[in-house]
């Protein structure tokens, strides 16, 4: 995406951009979006094919949406938005473009609602859905009320987007198509940075090039927080700090900013001590399990302590933190086996999980459903995913879930189980959805984990499995 040829934010407002109407508006992000400019009072129409959780509270909040792609959807639109996976020759792109209505990729859109506000941009390879979501919590605990935008939904109150009566505006920033260079954010969070989406980028130099651009984009009197332990977020570090910009850090590391210590992750959650430019701050715990889940709060943290938030209501509203959908989200139990939803699937990201999930799993097997997301990914980290998934005592994979992408011979599920470092059968390709979950009752058994794992369309997996668990004797 060349985003000099894009809108940037505080040239636009929401409000200037009239009826807005959202192709494919169902996804987590442009749903996110619409519910944004809902609740801003903008007039939102959108199209879709299927009918997605989020549309019900669409409708609800007086969106409009039309369940099929035709022209006649843009009558009396202003402004139409598009996200990265709707192709040019899309019948409602086209028609828009032919009519001379105003055409905006979602980032834009998203920009144009940032502006005027001081904005909280989350960023980095992994961890942003969750760090965005404690951010939100943290500042709503403390009464601001912000305006945000999440790549997920807080698991209570179960939304994705609101528009705030605050200044603050927290927008978790995708650089997977470089549509994180179109905010000017007061503050921006680097999570980490490692190779992914090499896709737009071609190598990891070029990806850590556009983090140090997103970095300088921020206002001159705001700051960059980023994790200490990782490397890329360190090189990140040192090259905005040599631009004279202001980073703060946190992390394990002794140099750290917000220095961790006592960590300790247990299926109950985690918890951990921390100091702040060498003062104690006392203990801050976590209902979600996992050493990296607790980073991400170390995170949040920092940049609330840094913008002013009394260190005993940030404790306070960690403490609360409900956790996020498909983010060790706990789908429920049946037949003796517990069912988990997880988005990981870089597999950095998929290895700490499936630690943790370990750890949850205690006595019982731990089995993995795995999707992978994305052709080009799947192929890039063949390797390291499978070794990933052989941390699992059974594992289940599917297709590559690669909507536009073709694949070559040795790029699907099937090459990907072969790979994977487990016994013949203790592992299998599953080609047909309707045939995972006879799989999983045939091989689960009560004390077991299983985890539905990967591409957005598995998230609604974990309801069938429980069904057939419930409904068949596990084992």
């Amino acid at each position: 995406m060349d985003t000099a040829k894009l809108t940037p934010a505080g040239v636009l407002t929401a409000e200037e951009l009239g009826v807005v109407h959202l192709i494919g508006v169902g996804g987590v992000g442009m749903s996110g979006l619409a519910r944004l400019l809902l609740t801003r009072g903008v007039r939102v129409t959108g199209s879709e094919l299927r009918e997605w959780p989020a549309l019900a509270s669409l409708r609800a909040l007086g969106g409009v949406v039309h369940m099929s792609h035709t022209v006649a959807n843009l009558d009396g639109v202003d402004t139409v938005v598009y996200s990265t996976a709707i192709p040019d020759d899309h019948l409602e792109l086209a028609e828009a473009r032919r009519r001379g209505l105003r055409v905006l990729h979602r980032s834009e859109a998203l920009a144009a609602a940032m502006t005027g506000r001081q904005t909280i941009a989350v960023a980095g390879t992994h961890g942003k859905t969750t760090t965005t979501s404690m951010v939100t919590l943290i500042f709503q605990h403390a009464g601001a009320d912000p305006s945000f935008v999440i790549g997920g939904e807080i698991s209570t109150p179960g939304a994705n987007a609101h528009h705030g009566s605050g200044d603050l505006f927290v927008a978790e920033a995708d650089e997977s198509d470089r549509s994180f260079l179109l905010y000017r954010p007061h503050v921006a969070i680097v999570t980490n940075i490692e190779a992914d989406h090499l896709n737009t980028y071609g190598d990891l130099a070029t990806l850590e090039a556009a983090f140090v651009e997103f970095g300088e984009l921020v206002d001159v009197d705001g700051f960059v927080v980023a994790c200490a332990d990782d490397p890329g977020a360190r090189r990140l570090t040192e090259a905005l700090r040599a631009r004279g910009r202001v980073v703060h850090t946190y992390g394990l590391s002794p140099d750290a900013d917000l220095r961790v210590s006592e960590l300790v992750s247990t299926a109950d959650g985690a918890r951990y001590l921390a100091e702040l430019d060498g003062q104690p701050l006392g203990g801050f715990a976590i209902r979600v399990p996992g050493a990296h889940m607790a980073l991400n709060s170390a995170a949040a943290v920092l940049t609330a302590l840094r913008l002013g938030v009394p260190a005993g209501s940030v404790v306070e509203a960690l403490a609360s933190f409900p956790g996020v959908r498909r983010r060790f989200e706990r789908k429920g139990v049946a037949g003796g086996v517990r069912v988990y939803d997880e988005y990981a699937y870089h597999p950095t990201a998929m290895t700490a999980a499936m630690r943790t999930l370990r750890e949850v799993a205690g006595a019982g097997r731990l089995l993995v459903v795995f999707q992978p997301y994305r052709v080009y990914r799947t192929r890039e980290l063949h390797e390291e995913i499978a070794k990933a998934l052989s941390l699992a005592d059974e594992a289940i994979v599917m297709e590559v879930f690669g909507p536009g992408e073709k694949r070559l011979p040795g790029d699907g599920g099937a090459a990907l189980a072969a790979s994977v470092a487990l016994p013949s059968d203790r592992k299998v390709f599953v080609d047909a959805w309707v045939d995972v979950a006879g799989e999983v009752v045939r091989r689960a058994r009560p004390g077991d984990v299983v985890v539905t794992m990967g591409a957005p369309p598995i998230s609604m997996l974990g309801d069938e499995l429980l069904v057939a668990l419930s409904g068949g004797a596990a084992g």
